[in-house]
């Protein structure tokens, strides 16, 4: 397997993952809580890579991972959970689905990653993909759960971009990094689900237990591979694992809660995944005039770069030093 394989397998795990939180949020949590299942999902395990790592940001470091949790987790969780709240699962999906095309723009205003057309494209036929796999006859718009559905992907789209603008600062480890993110971004949703949602519920056994896999394999250890790898993928190859979330989602209903899948939402998978493997084939990963400023180590690519399973070794290592930041 290619050292390139390698890292895009891995973080293919991340969208693998989120594709179980339903099945998980249906199935073990307590309802109409979705704000504290945000902030459950993110803030332990935010601290939890914070007591590991022990490390902080300094400088500007400080605002940035502030900026960077608020768009991939503080402002993301709530405008999604609003969003599937207010729309049919399926129209929810669809929505998120365009997040490769503001990718694409996003990369090209920020990163200087010309759009092509085969890229677009791929864009394209992903969210077409998608649509089949799970849009029902029937279903109802609703403008506020559109317009939440198309910020949240708006944030997360922009939180990939800016995670491969900025990097990380020297001597810092994606799993330090990892932490300083969800650390922040539990932080912003905490007023607002006790604002909104009040107390937190009362919580049973088997509750806890879904909540410990959202937070550290849902989230600590998927999101810890998921900004590992848009530092040394094109930020479109990295947005483009992102259909594998809904095909999980669909395979997993299909298994375990006998939801029917039928000819179209097959024909659906075949494209959507389709259209995940011809956004990796690209003959070489895109950078970005600034992908690559503040970032650690070798870059990827080149001759001292250790391999993908060496790199993780390393850069956990790295993140459990007790030593401070070397700035």
């Amino acid at each position: 397997m290619s050292r390139k394989a390698a890292v895009v397998a891995l973080t293919a795990l991340a969208p693998i993952s989120w594709g179980s939180t339903y099945f998980v949020t249906t199935e073990f949590l307590p309802p109409d809580r979705p704000l504290f299942t945000g902030l459950m999902r993110a803030l332990p395990a935010g601290l939890l890579l914070l007591a590991l790592t022990r490390k902080l940001p300094q400088g500007a470091w400080w605002w940035k991972s502030a900026v960077l949790g608020a768009l991939n987790i503080g402002a993301f969780f709530p405008l999604l959970f609003l969003a599937a709240y207010r729309l049919p699962g399926g129209i929810a999906a669809v929505v998120g689905s365009v997040g490769p095309l503001f990718v694409v723009g996003l990369a090209a205003l920020f990163l200087g990653e010309k759009p092509t057309v085969k890229t677009l494209l791929t864009a394209v036929a992903a969210a077409f993909g998608v649509s089949l796999v799970v849009l029902k006859a029937g279903a109802a718009f609703d403008t506020v759960g559109v317009l939440a559905g198309l910020l949240s992907s708006l944030s997360m789209s922009a939180g990939i971009v800016f995670t491969k603008r900025w990097g990380r600062p020297e001597g810092v480890g994606a799993l330090a990094l990892t932490g300083w993110q969800l650390t922040a971004g539990g932080l912003i949703i905490l007023p607002i689900a006790f604002l909104i949602e009040g107390a937190p519920p009362a919580l049973t056994g088997t509750n806890l237990a879904g909540y410990a896999y959202l937070a550290f394999g849902n989230t600590a250890i998927s999101y810890f591979l998921w900004f590992r790898g848009i530092e040394q993928l094109s930020a479109s190859s990295a947005t483009l694992l992102g259909p594998l979330s809904p095909i999980t989602a669909a395979i997993i209903g299909w298994a375990a809660l006998g939801q029917a899948l039928g000819p179209v939402q097959l024909i659906g998978m075949t494209i959507a995944f389709g259209a995940t493997l011809a956004g990796q084939l690209s003959p070489r990963t895109p950078k970005g005039p600034r992908a690559a400023k503040g970032a650690t180590g070798s870059a990827p690519g080149s001759a001292e770069s250790f391999s993908s399973t060496e790199k993780i070794d390393r850069e956990v290592s790295m993140d459990l030093e007790v030593s401070g930041v070397r700035r």
